[in-house]
């Protein structure tokens, strides 16, 4: 039976594994959704925006490990998706994108709708394609999933619309890689970063999610070597539970044992980790960096000894060459200035603190004069109540901040985010995609109110598709990160205010259950009823805005900064 362009896709997208297609309906897409249409264990997702599409394709990719995919129709469709699909490439996932284009016999001739998407897609994807002709079928798609899949990262295939039914002559069906190389360094890289780490001295390691399938190998070198182990956020999934080693995360968002640890050693092991923030490395210690990318090494502090392959692969190389540490006191003083922070972190999420005791009645009179819920505490009530195998995910912005405080990845937990592009509204998109692929699992979204009111519609996405998510959302009624980044420079906040509905009451509008919480004395209640109903639910908090996340190591610059800024925003309100 002959077989259309159509067709031969979405026969080799259901071979390749994808259960799910994320897109918005066109014309250029009609041939592509009715194949999907009939075809087996494929689904075809309908999403109210495309952007949220690409979100959901990229949380899918980066949960299985497998090729995620998302369509856009002809123009402003695929002129949609490049946020999510920017998210997908700076997070190294493999996504397919399928784009519209006019018909073949318009193109070039700035026809209605006309995109060049070659053009457009040239800076976000590892291969991009507008096929022309269906004899160029199987080749064009293998090689664009090859590239995908092969370098982790975002193919774009252009469909024009009279493509879809035409037939392909080549009959033979679409063959895909089915497995990768393990890369290690030669065995003179291997001598190098043993003799380097073999000098003696204090020895912090930075790990990152390049290291995650690398668990045990680095628990060893921790052992070995006695080292506290910092790590970046994406690192928190699989490293931050039963780690007698880890002191938690560094630069803005972290604590200041994670700050002690690497200002006070003498050697950085840096695992699978570009954490990009220079000003948090520190200085005037030996380096070794191990990554499979080469041009991340050293970009980003300099190297002594730089090594390119698997973490796993490489330190199961390296640890029968690198000496046993005596004695722990690096690591000590690491992990009780790391336990101090916890204990102090745990106070301030106490739901009834500022009611409770006269410190906290203090504090609350100074910078939550309106008696709102603490971030903390409802981040910490999201953290007691969610199952352990629960997938969580967040936006970027103080939503984040949050989760990483007080959400602890135990158990099977995951955790994603718009951790490298630092996209808005990536938290129910993600989220959503992420039910999909886990239909069993309890999926939770730190949504701020900012990212969730951008892609508000796709509620209705949930709605329609029966997701039973759990949306918490921190209602600061501010772009609350804007609004710290403003105070540290000592200027008034400005823009960044937000008159916000009754998310809870536009959630039940739209089918969904909602919850407002209001009053920190409903807290524990409002939360438990959140994850004990049943379906979707969004569970609007109002959260204290003037709330400050005090970094690792504060400098006086941002205290100055903070403290002129409450001054002018105190004086401005009294002019208004």
């Amino acid at each position: 039976m002959p077989r259309t362009v159509a067709r031969l896709i979405v026969d080799a997208l259901q071979e390749l594994g994808v259960r799910h297609v994320f897109g918005v309906v066109g014309d250029a897409l009609n041939p592509l959704t009715d194949a999907i249409r009939t075809t087996d264990g494929l689904s075809w997702v309908g999403c109210r925006h495309e952007e949220a599409a690409a979100f959901a394709a990229g949380a899918q990719s980066q949960l299985s490990g497998r090729l995620g995919v998302c369509m856009g129709t002809v123009g402003p469709g695929s002129v949609h998706l490049l946020n999510g699909l920017y998210d997908a490439a700076k997070s190294r996932t493999p996504v397919l994108a399928i784009a519209g284009q006019v018909p073949t016999a318009e193109m070039g001739g700035d026809y209605f709708q006309e995109v060049d998407n070659d053009l457009l897609f040239r800076d976000v994807a590892v291969y991009r394609a507008t096929l022309t002709s269906p004899g160029q079928l199987p080749r064009m798609l293998e090689a664009a999933v090859r590239a995908a899949t092969g370098e982790r990262g975002v193919a774009v295939l252009t469909v024009p619309a009279d493509l879809g039914e035409r037939e392909v002559p080549d009959d033979r069906p679409a063959r895909f890689p089915r497995s990768g190389p393990v890369i290690r360094p030669d065995d003179t890289g291997i001598r190098a970063a043993s003799d380097l780490i073999n000098a003696g001295g204090r020895t912090t390691l930075l790990v990152g999610r390049g290291a995650r399938e690398a668990r045990a190998e680095v628990l060893a070198l921790a052992e070995r070597l006695s080292a506290p182990m910092v790590l970046t956020l994406k690192a928190k999934e699989g490293f931050e539970h039963d780690n007698p080693y880890q002191v938690g995360q560094t630069g803005l968002i972290g604590n200041p044992a994670a700050v002690h640890a690497l200002e006070g050693c003498d050697t950085l092991i840096m695992l699978g980790t570009d954490f990009p923030y220079r000003d948090w490395y520190p200085t005037g210690c030996r380096t070794v960096q191990i990554d499979l990318h080469p041009r991340h090494l050293g970009r980003r502090t300099p190297v002594d000894v730089g090594l390119v392959g698997d973490t796993a692969a490489t330190l199961r190389a390296l640890l029968p060459h690198v000496d046993a540490v005596e004695g722990s006191a690096h690591l000590d003083r690491a992990r009780a200035r790391f336990d101090d922070w916890l204990a102090g972190q745990r106070k301030l999420a106490e739901p009834r603190r500022d009611q409770h005791s006269l410190l906290g009645r203090m504090r609350s009179a100074l910078d939550n004069r309106g008696h709102d819920v603490r971030p903390e505490a409802l981040a910490a009530a999201v953290d007691a109540f969610a199952d352990d195998d629960a997938i969580f995910t967040s936006d970027t912005g103080m939503a984040t901040v949050w989760l990483s405080r007080f959400v602890t990845m135990r158990g099977r937990r995951r955790l994603l985010g718009s951790y490298d592009l630092g996209s808005m509204a990536n938290a129910m998109p993600q989220a959503l995609g992420a039910q999909l692929w886990a239909p069993d699992r309890q999926i939770v979204a730190f949504c701020g109110d900012g990212g969730l009111s951008m892609l508000l519609g796709d509620l209705m996405t949930i709605r329609a598709y029966r997701l039973p998510v759990k949306l918490v959302v921190f209602d600061n009624r501010r772009l609350g990160m804007v609004k710290l980044e403003q105070e540290q420079s000592g200027l008034p906040e400005y823009g960044t205010e937000l008159d916000n509905p009754d998310f809870a009451a536009v959630a039940t509008a739209l089918g969904l259950t909602g919850i407002r919480v209001t009053d920190p004395s409903d807290l524990q209640d409002g939360v438990r009823r959140a994850f004990g109903t049943p379906g979707p639910v969004l569970l609007d908090v109002l959260t204290n805005p003037g709330e400050l996340a005090v970094p690792g190591k504060p400098t006086v610059e941002q205290g100055w900064g903070f403290a002129i800024a409450r001054i002018k925003e105190t004086l401005r309100s009294h002019d208004g």
